[in-house]
């Protein structure tokens, strides 16, 4: 009887043992497959995941003469090269209105995706804009513009968002206490694209080039005869930007 006892013992013990070779198999297995899944839905969101753009990232300039430089013909956005189009280069200037007491200010509403010139509480001049993408915020705040430059060239970005624009026309930069000049915001006219009225900058506010051309001469610094950049001074201020949402 003993040796019968001893047998069905270690038979149940055997049984056990398998039993929870097999729960720790299926726990394994379970784990794997989980471990494997969260593996594939990061290598997803990475794909998907916009570049992360560092504070120092706007519309960055690399020239601030204003002058343009003629041995470049090409331009490099989203991919894609764009030659530079010959109304860039046009070297005529919009009439300035007269003076005026009433205070010149501009409206931006990234919402609405428009940009107002205000004389005052008279309206001179209204246009779609492109702002900055998600990534790539326009900053809101009350600004004054700091630089004009004629044109310049902008160059930053990284892999599909990698942009190198020679001789970007009717640039005016802004900056305030909160969002320093070198951070590189300003309102600009864009060659490259023609989707105005929906984001498509790296944080700066794009405009139509012909609008851009009668806002620069139209905003202050004022700038002189000739000249292809001027910043502004206590005598020869900036004009003010309001952008909201």
């Amino acid at each position: 009887m003993r040796v019968i006892f001893l047998a069905l013992k270690t038979g149940m013990l055997y049984n056990k043992s398998v039993t929870n070779m097999s729960k720790n198999f299926l726990i394994a297995i379970s784990l794997s497959v989980v471990f494997f899944s969260l593996i594939v839905v990061a290598m997803s969101n990475s794909k998907n995941k916009p570049v992360k753009i560092t504070e120092n990232s706007a519309c960055t300039y690399t020239d601030l003469s204003g002058n343009f430089d003629f041995s470049q013909k090409v331009a490099v956005f989203e991919g894609q090269e764009i030659e530079i189009p010959s109304l860039a280069y046009d070297n005529t200037t919009s009439n300035v209105l007269s003076a005026s007491s009433e205070e010149r200010w501009i409206e931006v509403d990234l919402s609405d995706q428009k940009l107002y010139a205000w004389e005052g509480n008279k309206l001179f001049l209204e246009t779609a804009i492109s702002s900055g993408l998600p990534w790539w915020p326009t900053p809101t705040g009350e600004f004054k513009i700091w630089i004009k430059l004629r044109a310049t060239r902008m160059e930053g970005g990284e892999g599909k968002y990698y942009y190198n624009l020679p001789n970007v026309p009717y640039v005016m930069y802004f900056g305030n206490d909160v969002v320093p000049n070198w951070r590189g915001f300003g309102l600009h006219g864009a060659y490259w694209h023609n989707s105005f009225g929906t984001p498509r900058s790296h944080g700066c506010v794009n405009l139509p080039i012909e609008t851009a051309k009668n806002l620069y001469y139209w905003v202050g610094p004022v700038l002189e005869d000739g000249k292809s950049s001027i910043k502004s001074t206590e005598s020869n201020p900036g004009t003010r930007i309001v952008i909201h949402e």
